[in-house]
């Protein structure tokens, strides 16, 4: 068996040295859970990637949000070129799931072509991890959904071999029971289409290739592996398994069992709409599951399937659904909860906001109660189906800690031998005042400024001042579309920027070098924003540059300010110490300005249309198909974050005009 190898040619430096054998150890020894505390820029990933090349486990690697998901495959695709890396993302992390608002009488349906794209992305995770082969996985928290069952999954199989016999028509019925849908015009992932004595197979985890399986009679003669982009064969094979095309499936051993599990809920559910003069909602889950139950017996499968999980698996009422988690072995994994003090909180409250819609969708009758079962893991589930864990974070919370029994392994000193920033604490009593005298000296020394504030009236009200004192300013909002934002960033680091103000700047792609100066208005003000944890953390934003430094402005210093600041001074000392041990002169991160994330061509697509909000429908038509030209590229080159970066950007597009 094939096992986990870095490929990549740098060594641990700095901590990384020093953090990588004790994280290790502590897993040999047994430690079930412990905390990677480290800093902004240390290296965190890639002190996790030799832990994985060292224990030799399979890993996922959770994360709170999706941008983050896709930063991380990236990082160890390339670190692990060699092998599985998987990125994995469920239905409700990327688009709308199924929900219904009673106030304005709105049923929001989930997205069939959403549902294709993700399930692409799921289906070649579970492949991996299933083919027994040595894999990681990068996924969002949105993994603790609930998948399908391992054994069904495994079952469900197509197993073809050239010389043997098959029944053509035979093998078109298995494949729509596996949920390929027949398309003899557009072959896209999980369809097929038959061409005389040739059937064509677009397995639904991948759009790179194809499967031709050519007959002569009723005897299986060839079976290719096409390129699709190019149509050359890539692959013979003598034996080919075909996996199912979508996740949710019905084991057609209990299917009987099953429907007459949903006809009786269904029975007692009209009734109950009945009893309580509720015809509208009697009618409608009426006519929406039985329509589901024709589907079901006649092809074995129907939208929203995994809303009857738990009777298409003969699971108690309330019982654990099976996820992800179910795919590793029981003790031979790690978990890695990347940015803890983010990840381990959502967790914990998406089993009642998932809970929340859902109930709202039984009450009015669009689905019946057993699609309560179709659910996340709640937290106590979810820790029982973990063993051993890392968690990473520069500012862990109280409860890693605490499960980890501190035991907490700490990775302070970067290898590029940067310092954290230099704390500094002005009066809030002329804040802007002696903003604008900091900010010349900035403009001096040809450094970029992060500015934070409380409110977006704020915001908006000093990006315009700054304006008018001729700096060249930008407002960065929670309302600004996908390519804008990026544009902003890219901008002030090019320096058509000198300042960006913002509420919230903690957010992940501001790891700016440039940035040498983070302002943090009303720091003595209580919020969110203001407490020890996001200090840190909005600290971090200028600890790239080697003159890094933070100006509070308060009145007083509260104790959130008191911790953030000892705890920031505590690793400078940390750091200066090794560096004068190391005679190590610390430099600022040379990091290369990208076109954003999108090609050169995107950028002049997308550019030429955002400067004319009226361009005619031919040349939006042109635009949306060379962006969505380079969307299915960057998909098949599983570059996801570009990919769904110029998926956002079309939708903005079509609906710009609407």
């Amino acid at each position: 068996m094939q096992k986990f190898e870095l490929t990549a040619s740098i060594t641990p430096k700095g901590d990384q040295t020093k953090s990588i054998p004790k994280l290790v150890s502590n897993i040999k020894q047994g430690i079930k859970s412990q905390v990677l505390l480290g800093a902004t820029g240390t290296g965190k990933t890639f002190t996790i990637a030799n832990v994985i090349e060292q224990i030799q486990e399979n890993t996922l690697v959770i994360v709170h949000n999706k941008t983050l998901a896709a930063q991380l495959y990236s990082e160890f695709k390339e670190i692990f070129n060699k092998n599985h890396v998987e990125y994995f993302v469920s239905y409700f992390d990327f688009y709308q799931p199924e929900a219904y608002i009673p106030r304005n009488d709105t049923y929001i349906e989930k997205s069939a072509l959403a549902n294709q794209e993700i399930e692409m992305l799921r289906l070649s995770t579970i492949n991996s991890l299933a083919s027994g082969e040595p894999t990681i996985v990068i996924a969002s928290v949105a993994a603790i959904y609930a998948s399908v069952a391992p054994s069904d999954f495994e079952m469900y199989r197509i197993v073809l071999s050239t010389k043997t016999k098959r029944n053509l028509k035979q093998l078109q019925y298995d494949l729509v029971r596996l949920q390929y849908q027949r398309n003899n015009i557009d072959l896209k992932p999980g369809t097929f289409r038959l061409r005389g004595d040739v059937l064509e197979i677009a397995p639904g985890y991948t759009d790179a290739f194809t499967v031709r399986v050519s007959f002569f009679g009723d005897e299986i003669e060839e079976i290719a592996v096409i390129d699709a982009l190019t149509g050359n064969v890539n692959e013979r094979w003598n034996t080919y398994v075909i996996v199912p095309a979508s996740e949710y499936i019905m084991n057609k051993d209990r299917r009987k069992e099953s429907l007459d599990l949903i006809k009786k809920e269904l029975k007692e559910r009209v009734t109950y709409f009945k009893k309580n003069k509720k015809l509208l909602e009697a009618q409608r889950i009426e006519e929406r599951t039985l329509h589901d139950i024709e589907s079901l017996e006649e092809l074995g499968y129907c939208n929203g399937i995994e809303n009857y999980s738990r009777h298409l698996e003969l699971r108690a009422e309330g019982s654990t659904p099976y996820t992800l988690f179910d795919y590793f072995q029981k003790n031979n994994w790690l978990i890695v909860v990347d940015e803890s003090h983010m990840t381990i909180p959502q967790i914990r409250g998406m089993y009642n906001t998932d809970r929340s819609r859902k109930e709202t969708l039984v009450n009015y009758g669009f689905r019946l109660p057993s699609a309560l079962d179709n659910r996340p893991l709640n937290f106590d589930e979810f820790q029982s189906k973990v063993n051993k864990t890392i968690f990473v974070s520069a500012t862990p919370n109280e409860w890693e800690v605490k499960k980890s029994h501190n035991t907490v392994v700490e990775q302070i000193v970067r290898p590029t031998g940067l310092l954290d920033p230099v704390i500094e604490i002005h009066s809030s009593k002329y804040q802007v005042d002696d903003l604008v005298v900091e900010l010349q000296k900035q403009i001096k020394k040809n450094e970029r400024t992060f500015i934070t504030v409380l409110t977006i009236k704020m915001a908006v009200n000093l990006a315009e001042y700054l304006k008018k004192q001729k700096f060249k300013v930008m407002y960065m909002h929670n309302e600004l579309k996908t390519l804008e934002r990026a544009k902003i960033i890219n901008d002030l680091r090019r320096g058509k920027y000198d300042v960006i103000v913002g509420i919230n700047l903690l957010r992940e792609g501001l790891d700016v070098p440039e940035v040498s100066l983070v302002a943090i208005l009303d720091a003595d003000k209580p919020g969110f924003f203001r407490s020890d944890k996001a200090l840190v953390q909005t600290f971090g934003r200028a600890a790239r540059n080697v003159n890094g430094r933070v100006i509070l402005y308060a009145n007083t210093t509260t104790k959130a300010m008191q911790t953030a600041i000892e705890e920031t001074n505590r690793r400078r000392k940390i750091q200066l110490a090794h560096n004068t041990k190391h005679h190590i002169t610390p430099q600022t991160i040379v990091k290369p300005i990208f076109d954003d994330i999108t090609s050169k061509n995107d950028v002049k697509v997308v550019e030429a249309y955002f400067k004319n909000s009226k361009i005619d429908f031919k040349k939006q038509t042109k635009a949306i198909g060379i962006l969505r030209k380079e969307m299915l590229q960057a998909a098949k080159n599983k570059e996801y974050e570009r990919a769904a970066f110029l998926r956002d950007t079309i939708i903005e597009i079509e609906g710009r005009n609407n």
